[in-house]
């Protein structure tokens, strides 16, 4: 994570959390290019260079604000990914997804802010904040589905890497329906209650596990197929023999 100055650093808590808030209200509603430090000193009461004293550049600022909040989110997950360490693989996924839900209905602004970024190309960083956001979820996810693959709870054929970026897409999309009305493709995400989330979260939860711990297409999909055909041929040719007897 980006460092600030030791003299931000020493402020009280209070007026950190001041700052940052300000800041991240000002990313989320302007955005990168179009954010004014003017603006933030004038909603804080202090002077202007203080922000560059604490942090350089806007630049460093948006850096370090952003990235606390991925932080913040990230140490939540990990919090429940070791919570449900002993639960069944799906139970972890449904519980690291309203995890993620509860965390953009309590930080908005964070969201908003990324998906500003992940919508407008003129961010500093973009590229670089992005594939580190992207890294984060494969990092949590991996080890989710290396352990219930040897656990016998996923099938034992899967492409790991491949695996992990279905999740990660399915999570990301979920979350982006949520917050933003036209990005919801039905599924009444946007503006819905608790219940209603629950009840969209084990639909889409209900397609992965079909996919994920049912046969699907990898070799033991291809080795059971082709028992079943087989098996399905030898029927064919006993009927076909006790037909002409």
């Amino acid at each position: 994570m980006p460092k600030a100055s030791r003299t931000f650093e020493n402020l009280d808590e209070d007026k950190r959390k001041r700052v940052l808030d300000a800041s991240m209200e000002e990313f989320a509603e302007h955005g990168f290019h179009q954010a004014s430090v003017n603006r933030i000193v004038d909603r804080l009461g202090i002077a202007k260079g203080s922000i560059f004293k604490y942090f350089g550049t806007k630049e460093g600022l948006f850096r370090y604000v952003f990235e606390r909040g991925v932080e913040v989110f990230g140490r939540r997950l990990r919090a429940v990914r070791e919570a449900t360490a002993d639960a069944d693989f799906f139970a972890r996924l449904r519980a690291a997804l309203m995890a993620g839900v509860e965390f953009i209905e309590a930080h908005p602004a964070v969201y908003r802010i990324y998906l500003k970024m992940l919508f407008q190309e003129r961010f500093p960083l973009r590229e670089t904040i992005l594939a580190e956001v992207r890294a984060h979820s494969a990092r949590y996810l991996t080890p989710m589905v290396e352990d219930a693959m040897r656990g016998g709870r996923l099938r034992p054929d899967l492409d790991v890497p491949a695996a992990v970026f279905v999740l990660d897409a399915v999570l990301d999309r979920f979350l982006q329906a949520r917050a933003v009305e036209f990005m919801d493709a039905g599924l009444g995400l946007a503006g819905t209650d608790r219940a209603g989330l629950e009840r969209a979260a084990d639909a889409c939860l209900a397609v992965l596990r079909a996919g994920l711990a049912g046969m699907g297409n990898g070799p033991a999909a291809r080795n059971e197929s082709q028992s079943t055909t087989a098996t399905n041929a030898a029927d064919v040719a006993e009927n076909g023999q006790d037909g002409a007897c």
